[in-house]
Parts: C-alpha cells; sequence; structure tokens
C-alpha cells in the first residue's frame, strides 16, 4: 500500500470500567501530542458507548451500533473492563474485550514486557514479547462459532474443551517468527504436551514445522511449568514467545511484574486488517476515581497500534510518532516521574502531563 501523506487517521476510544476512563484520556493526550510532533493532522477520534455505562444507556456491555462503528475507523484503543460487576444476564454474556476480539477475529495478541531502567523490575534486562494465539486453546467465550466451549452434562459435571487447530496455529506462529526476524532471531514456544498430547503437542508440532521457513531463527520448546520458573529467575534471556490462548495470558502478567509491575504490560490484538490496542491490565476497581493509575501498559498499547497502522499504511511517519511515544514514556520513568505502583508519587493525569512534556521538548 502506498503511503498518504496527507491521510488522516480515524481511531476509536473505548473508555470501559474502572480506571479505564483515567487511563484511556491518558493515552488520547499523548498520541495526540505525538502525532503533533510527528507533523501529523490531528487524529479524528470517535467516542463508542461500552461497558457497564452501554448496559445502562443500551442495554448490552458492547452495543450492535458500537462494532458497526468499529468496523469503519482504522484501529481503536479499549479500556479495560469490569465484566463480574455487571448485572445478569450481562455478566455471564461474552465481555467486551472477548466480543470485540471473536467478532474481528483478533487472532494475534502481543504482549511485550520491557524493563525501564530503574524501574523495579525483578529481572533487570528484561525485553521480551509473547506473542499468544487470541481465537481458540483453552478459552471456552472464544473458541466455538457458536454457543461456548464449556459446558454442563448435569449439575455436578461441568466439562471444557481445549481447541487447537493446524490453520491458526500455523498463522499465530508466522507471526511469531516474523516479529522473532525484526528482534533477536530467538524464538521459544510454550506448550504441555507431555500431558496435553494432542493439542498442545499439535500446536508445538505446527511451529516447528514453521520454523523451516525461518532458518535464521534460533527455536526451543518449554513446557509451561517450566516456562514460568525460567521466567522468574531468567527472563531477560528470552526474545518471542508463542503459545496458546491460557497460557499466553498467564504468561504475560506474570512477565509484566517481572518487567516491573503489571501497570507497564501493553498489549495489541490484531488481525491482517484491524487492530485494538488494550493493557493486558484489568480494570482495577479498587483505585478508579483517584488519580493514581498507572497509564502506561495503556500509552505504550496506542504505540503499538500506531506500529501496526504504519505497517498497514506504509506511513512511516505514524513509526515516528510510536518511537515518540516510547522515548516519551522511557524519559519520563528513568527521570524519576513515576505511579506509585514503580516506586513513585506521581498521578495519572502528573505522569500524562510529563510524558507530553517530554514529546513536546524532544
Amino acid at each position: 500500500m502506498t503511503s498518504n501523506p496527507n491521510r488522516r487517521y480515524r481511531l476509536g476510544v473505548l473508555h470501559g470500567d474502572g480506571i479505564g476512563p483515567e487511563i484511556v484520556p491518558s493515552a488520547v493526550a499523548i498520541l495526540d501530542a505525538a502525532f503533533d510532533a510527528a507533523g501529523l493532522d490531528p487524529v479524528e477520534w470517535t467516542e463508542l458507548p461500552l461497558g457497564a455505562a452501554a448496559i445502562e444507556t443500551h442495554g448490552a456491555h458492547t452495543p450492535a451500533a458500537t462494532l458497526e462503528a468499529l468496523a469503519g475507523l482504522d484501529a481503536w484503543l479499549l479500556g479495560p473492563h469490569d465484566s463480574v460487576s455487571y448485572p445478569e444476564p450481562h455478566r455471564s454474556q461474552l465481555n467486551p474485550s472477548g466480543t470485540i476480539r471473536k467478532h474481528f477475529q483478533l487472532y494475534a495478541n502481543i504482549r511485550p514486557a520491557k524493563a525501564f531502567p530503574g524501574g523495579n523490575a525483578v529481572v533487570e534486562g528484561t525485553d521480551l514479547v509473547i506473542v499468544r494465539e487470541n481465537t481458540e486453546g483453552f478459552y471456552a467465550d472464544r473458541n466455538t462459532h457458536a454457543g461456548t466451549g464449556e459446558f454442563m452434562p448435569t449439575p455436578d459435571v461441568a466439562i471444557a474443551m481445549g481447541i487447537i487447530t493446524r490453520a491458526a496455529t500455523e498463522r499465530i506462529a508466522r507471526t511469531a517468527f516474523e516479529l522473532a526476524q525484526a528482534r533477536g532471531k530467538k524464538l521459544t514456544i510454550v506448550h504441555k504436551a507431555n500431558v496435553l498430547k494432542l493439542t498442545t503437542g499439535l500446536f508445538r508440532t505446527v511451529c516447528r514445522e514453521v520454523a523451516a521457513d525461518y532458518p535464521d531463527v534460533t527455536v526451543d520448546d518449554f513446557h509451561i511449568d517450566a516456562m514460568t520458573m525460567k521466567l522468574v529467575r531468567k527472563a531477560d534471556e528470552f526474545d518471542v514467545i508463542v503459545t496458546e490462548n491460557m497460557f499466553g495470558d498467564i504468561l504475560s502478567d506474570l512477565a509484566g511484574e517481572i518487567a516491573g509491575s503489571l501497570g507497564i504490560a501493553p498489549s495489541v490484538n490484531s488481525s491482517d486488517t484491524h487492530a485494538m490496542a488494550q493493557a493486558a491490565h484489568g480494570s482495577a476497581p479498587d483505585i478508579a476515581g483517584r488519580n493514581v493509575a498507572n497509564p502506561v501498559a495503556m500509552i505504550l498499547s496506542s504505540a503499538m497500534l500506531l506500529q501496526w497502522l504504519a505497517a498497514k499504511n506504509d506511513d512511516p511517519r505514524l513509526t515516528d510518532a510510536a518511537r515518540r511515544v516510547e522515548d516519551g514514556v522511557t524519559a519520563t520513568v528513568t527521570a524519576g516521574t513515576r505511579t506509585r505502583d514503580l516506586g513513585g508519587t506521581a498521578s495519572t493525569t502528573e505522569f500524562t502531563d510529563a510524558v507530553v512534556d517530554a514529546i513536546q521538548a524532544a
């Protein structure tokens, strides 16, 4: 695709629940500053209803009108949701992020974990990326076309299906190998093929088959239980990790804390045509409305979204804007302006203002 220097980007804003209405506006403000600094036309933001507020106004946590509007935008920012607090029947339904991921078949969930200098990391030097298959595996809320992969034949028996397909595994494996080629040329496959021989065994086998097309990438593999131990002690030795849905969700939370805090753990969910920035952490209702939440994960998720858009639209200005966001966050944390989870005292808005200032100064 040829770059259009006059292109104006249209991005969706979904505030979500809990701390979402605090950290999403933070990301919006910082993207506005980065676009201005990179010489891009201002973002055309579109706010859409989602979450508890949408239940009150539209009778659904993810209204059909929201999904329809998202399809017409370039990409979007999704805040965390607090679906466990929704009234029934909404609480028992597929949650907002799962609904959007499934609707748009956002099969790749890319979750980096990178330690900041002096940023409270458990393992200094951590700089890895978890590539999580996002459409099947052991997540019963999204591994079937209709209904759910979890059911109860009697009141005393519950059954869940774990679904692994060659097509989905090959797709996510290629995403991971291409990312590894652009980074340290090292990839680790995580599975549980000693016990889940057919399902995660197929996942490992297909990833190994795809590896033949990437001879410059060094490949190893570990069982999920061994991988947790290795991350805690040697996270700095890993580069790209590819795994199925549930294992990837668990490992990315662990990796975020190892890098310093789950509050700095970003992610992007994407297909070949759509993408969504979404912090890896939850809605943190215990600190909602107190202006103390760490917005770094949401900010860096937004920077990842710009990188995805840059590749999709062949627009190096977006790569420049993403770099300005990342550099602004790193400069701010390194200079000592940090929220309390990183050992500082800055509020959400104070941290946001400091990053905006850093971007403008650069």
